[in-house]
């Protein structure tokens, strides 16, 4: 009987193994790939880890402020892609969505985590077109994004339009995330895009306008060993400058790498490499819930620049361990350029509650 047992075991196990198969191969990212449009504006599901993230400054008649996040992941999964089952998890896709006012004073978000197919989610090739259930994300023949999402405690439909080229981050796409090649993304961005559409609280519509900042990133692998986290700006300026900074902090808390782009209204671009940038905390913001400790307001150099950091309000923490296992603080900010103001954007900080895990 239980040799039988055994064989059974055996067989099963067997049976399991063939009809996964082995892992899928992801590619990696490489320099002097050129990005190819419209087909990158779409999803590139042979690699492992992708996002399409806006985030903008909003108001209404009363000139109030009010930030928002809309943000779409893509995960390839271990799961054989040769797998025929329409239950055969291949890819998973992830919405964060998020509302930040002063007046509400701490964060209003949701997220949602779904398997690709069955018509409940998808991020399709060739052109932008993510979502989940009634969270959708799409790119029109003008251009022109269109957001639909329907959050637990509002809703946002938005259309960002741009008005300005693409801007290639990086080695015209390739963007390095750390000492080793290998360690980098694709990786472009969409700033000082126009926004109208309106916000719903309570079943109240609120008619917005304003601008944002769209980010669009894959790769499948990104951060050393010795990373823990991130932090990172996009910043549309008054003059319709654009700001992108990062920086990559070892455990060690000291930076591992960074970089920074600034595009001027002229066309003109300069790159920073991490020798030429430098982030300094100069306030700290503690989270009652999660314990961790954030530098809200912060100063950048990059090369002879100050820009200075002020964010809307403190609490803009999202915890996000229901879908991507992380918290992370992703907040409006304010900008001034030499002590002088200079423009809006988001700031992100990853990896203060625990290293960050792609």
């Amino acid at each position: 009987m239980l040799n039988k047992i055994r064989l059974v075991i055996i067989f099963l196990a067997l049976a399991t193994s063939a009809a996964f198969g082995a892992p899928p191969k992801m590619l990696g990212v490489v320099p002097g790939k050129a990005l190819s449009f419209p087909l990158d504006f779409g999803a590139h599901p042979e690699y492992r880890t992708e996002w399409w993230y806006a985030t903008g400054w909003l108001e209404g008649p009363d000139k109030k402020p009010l930030g928002f996040q809309i943000t779409f992941f893509r995960s390839a999964t271990d799961h054989d892609a040769a797998n025929p089952s329409g239950f055969a998890p291949r890819q998973l896709i992830i919405g964060h969505v998020a509302l930040s006012d002063p007046a509400y004073g701490k964060l209003q978000h949701d997220q949602k985590t779904a398997r690709e197919g069955f018509g409940l989610a998808q991020a399709k090739q060739g052109n932008t077109d993510v979502r989940i259930d009634n969270w959708r994300l799409v790119r029109d023949a003008s251009g022109t994004y269109q957001a639909t999402i329907a959050a637990a405690d509002f809703s946002l439909h938005l259309s960002l339009t741009p008005s300005q080229p693409l801007l290639l981050q990086g080695d015209a796409g390739f963007s390095r995330k750390g000492p080793l090649a290998a360690q980098a993304s694709y990786y472009y961005s969409e700033p000082q895009l126009k926004v109208a559409g309106s916000i719903t609280r309570q079943g109240k519509p609120l008619a917005v306008t304003g601008t944002a900042w769209l980010d669009h990133e894959w790769s499948t692998s990104v951060l050393d060993a010795d990373a823990t986290g991130w932090d990172w700006v996009g910043a549309n300026l008054d003059d319709g400058s654009a700001l992108m900074a990062f920086q990559i902090r070892s455990k060690s808390g000291d930076q591992l790498w960074a970089h920074a782009t600034l595009r001027e209204p002229g066309g003109r671009v300069t790159q920073f490499d991490s020798s030429q940038i430098r982030f300094q905390p100069e306030r700290k913001w503690y989270s009652p819930r999660t314990k961790a400790t954030y530098p809200v307001a912060t100063r950048i150099q990059t090369g002879a620049i100050t820009w200075q950091l002020v964010p809307l309000q403190d609490d803009q923490e999202l915890d996000t361990r229901q879908s991507t296992g992380s918290v992370y603080w992703e907040g409006a900010v304010r900008l001034t350029r030499d002590g002088k103001p200079a423009g809006r954007g988001y700031l992100e900080m990853t990896g203060y509650v625990k290293p960050l895990k792609l």
